[in-house]
């Protein structure tokens, strides 16, 4: 059922036209900061060769054109998001959905997934840009698989609480800004945390400390547990709200 749920649901966003905006929208900024990032490295280029140990191509143009997805990314998920529960209670179809013969998990897991899919086919597509220069030059590619790896799980992670805001409301645009604002908060943690021990605790939990390594190529563990930790807890939050609301809470 699962399954069965979040094909329905990544159907349902094919059929909005927000879902093709968002697509068309995210590649034309992308395509264009990453075209502005190859200018810069043929302006650089005679700069580069001068030097030792210069940086090669990857390492010049993945790390910042990951990092502008992910923040755009953190701007767009909300509003794939916001209809994914608040829509059927608006609607007041939710009922139906809980007297049909599913679990809250199978429900909110489904309804993850369908969205979460969606999300990686737009990764998969900003993957394509620095592939492309495999035409005509080497690639780090392990640099290329760490960041990629690292946006993957940054968009699972806003996927998550996107969803969760999704539970709390019935009205999709409070959702999105709800979803907004707890994820910029989570991003602007690591502000909060720099050059204050007692603030350690908010560098950590900072989404960027945990997706920054990732852009230069260190694979950490605790990264990968941390982004696995937030996206469980917050569809066992979504669960347990849907619960909540079945029982007429």
């Amino acid at each position: 059922m699962i399954f069965t749920i979040a094909v329905r649901e990544l159907k349902n966003l094919f059929v909005s036209p927000l879902a093709w905006a968002i697509l068309a929208v995210v590649q034309a900024i992308l395509a264009w900061f990453f075209l502005a990032l190859l200018q810069l490295e043929q302006i650089n280029r005679a700069k580069y060769l001068a030097m030792e140990n210069a940086p090669g191509i990857t390492q010049q143009i993945v790390p910042e054109l990951l990092y502008v997805a992910a923040f755009l990314l953190l701007l767009i998920v909300p509003l794939l998001t916001m209809r994914v529960v608040a829509e059927e209670r608006r609607n007041q179809t939710l009922p139906l959905l809980f007297s049909a013969p599913v679990s809250m998990t199978e429900i909110v897991l489904g309804k993850y997934l369908g969205v979460l899919l969606f999300l990686l086919i737009l990764v998969t597509m900003i993957a394509l840009m620095p592939l492309s220069l495999l035409y005509g030059t080497a690639l780090d590619l392990g640099l290329l698989a760490s960041g990629l790896l690292g946006l993957v799980l940054v968009v699972a992670s806003f996927a998550a609480v996107g969803v969760f805001t999704s539970t709390i409301t019935r009205h999709p645009i409070v959702a999105a800004i709800a979803g907004f604002g707890m994820l910029l908060l989570f991003w602007v943690l690591d502000a909060t945390g720099q050059g204050d021990p007692e603030a350690n605790l908010f560098a950590y939990l900072s989404i960027f400390n945990h997706y920054q390594p990732f852009l230069f190529g260190v694979f950490d563990s605790a990264d990968a547990a941390y982004h696995l930790l937030l996206i469980t807890t917050f569809l066992v939050l979504s669960i347990k709200r849907l619960d909540a609301a079945r029982l007429g809470g």
